[in-house]
């Protein structure tokens, strides 16, 4: 790289500094667990997305292990090569299983990671019409931005437009969708909020999307293995069932590096959009496929991951900090799941906040634009089953201290 290019990069990086920015990464010594060691220091830890404490299951370690002894390290290649095991073949219709209680008629297609799932189902659902015919995508404006990049991919396409509403208005939306006349029309929601921790209101967006012919995607990434009776995230939770046909409308994904504990991500929808997903989705096609050894631990410990006891652990959790949070001045987002937002406003108080709990052996990272709207950096306290009582106690004693300072 010749000097001009060093020293522009070298000004960038100043300039994110000086915002307060820039971020750095923290070095974790040993498995994913709420308790840990982060650059060399016994660290309590609120952030991961670990919210069943699976990630060091030895279930599901042996697992893996069983299944690098069966399926070998890797793939090889993609799955429309010769990557395509019969593990991940076993997976997709067990999940698929599953779904089918709640959505219907459906199959499943398991992907490397969520990020590219996304890309691919929007892109793959936008390539489906030629050039004449218009396309509309509507996005939630609080959107993962795996959505947004996938939207934004498929905006390429010079017959798609891309209208934002605003988050959860489902009036705006609808007013929005009336004075569209696409012929292909797409919702498009993340079903928890990442950095918020609220939910969609997914029955009144497919009450819209059945009333406008319109279809629907939802990225629950973190509400699949949390919500709902059997743990199958957002859907379960609204209590949607076989007899709604939703497969005809909605396209769901959930991922598998967050409750589920290991890696990947799923998409559930009609067979149709599974099999045409397959022929047009490039970061599917053009990829090699996820370890097997992955897909069949995954399947082996599925049951484990969707029992109730530990949904039932996190939920204890969530009431028990939010209790201990109320006679607090922080100003803390009214939400139910394991994600618990305190809201700071600038990134300086949020650093500060962030190295005042690592100092006493807590880890809650602080987010910042653009990650999250400008004005509204926070500290994104995440809770996991795996954490006790007493763990809670610390963190909300180290809030209130930072506020007695």
């Amino acid at each position: 790289m010749s000097r001009r290019y060093t020293e522009l990069f070298n000004e960038l990086i100043k300039n994110q500094e000086k915002k307060r920015l820039r971020r750095v990464r923290k070095l974790i010594d040993g498995p994913t667990s709420v308790e840990t060691v982060v650059d060399g220091k016994p660290t309590l830890a609120f952030c991961s997305n670990d919210y069943l404490g699976f990630a060091n299951h030895p279930a599901l370690k042996e697992s893996l292990i069983d299944g690098i002894k069966k399926c070998g390290a890797g793939s090889g290649a993609s799955h429309l090569i010769s990557g395509h095991n019969v593990t991940h073949n076993n997976f997709e219709n067990k999940f698929a299983h599953i779904f089918r209680n709640i959505v219907g008629e459906c199959q499943s297609l398991l992907f490397s990671t969520g990020y590219m799932a996304n890309l691919a189902v929007i892109t793959s659902l936008t390539s489906s019409f030629s050039e004449n015919q218009k396309i509309t995508i509507f996005s939630e404006e609080l959107n993962h931005a795996s959505l947004i990049d996938g939207i934004r991919l498929a905006k390429q396409q010079n017959n798609v437009k891309v209208v934002i509403y605003k988050h959860k208005n489902l009036e705006v939306l609808e007013s929005l969708i009336l004075q569209d006349e696409s012929k292909f029309r797409l919702i498009v929601t993340d079903g928890v909020f990442s950095m918020d921790g609220d939910l969609a209101p997914i029955p009144e967006l497919v009450c819209l999307a059945k009333k406008h012919d319109i279809l629907v995607l939802v990225d629950d990434a973190h509400g699949f293995g949390v919500l709902g009776e059997q743990g199958c995230g957002i859907l379960d939770y609204y209590n949607f069932e076989s007899g709604d046909a939703l497969s005809e409308r909605l396209i769901y994904l959930g991922t598998l590096g967050k409750a589920a504990g290991v890696s990947g991500a799923f998409v559930v929808a009609s067979p149709s959009i599974i099999e045409w997903i397959i022929q047009q989705g490039r970061s599917y096609i053009y990829t090699t496929a996820a370890p097997p050894f992955i897909a069949y631990a995954l399947t082996e410990n599925l049951d484990l991951i969707l029992a109730n006891e530990r949904r039932f652990k996190l939920k204890k959790n969530i009431r028990y900090f939010k209790r201990l949070m109320r006679p607090s001045n922080w100003d803390l987002l009214p939400s139910d799941t394991a994600i618990q937002p305190l809201i700071l406003g600038d990134n300086d108080t949020a650093l500060m906040v962030d190295e005042f709990l690592l100092s006493k052996g807590i880890w809650v990272p602080a987010i910042r634009p653009p990650t999250v709207p400008e004005g509204a950096s926070r500290l994104r306290v995440t809770l996991s089953a795996a954490h006790s009582f007493e763990h809670i106690n610390r963190l909300v004693s180290a809030l209130n201290e930072f506020t007695k300072r």
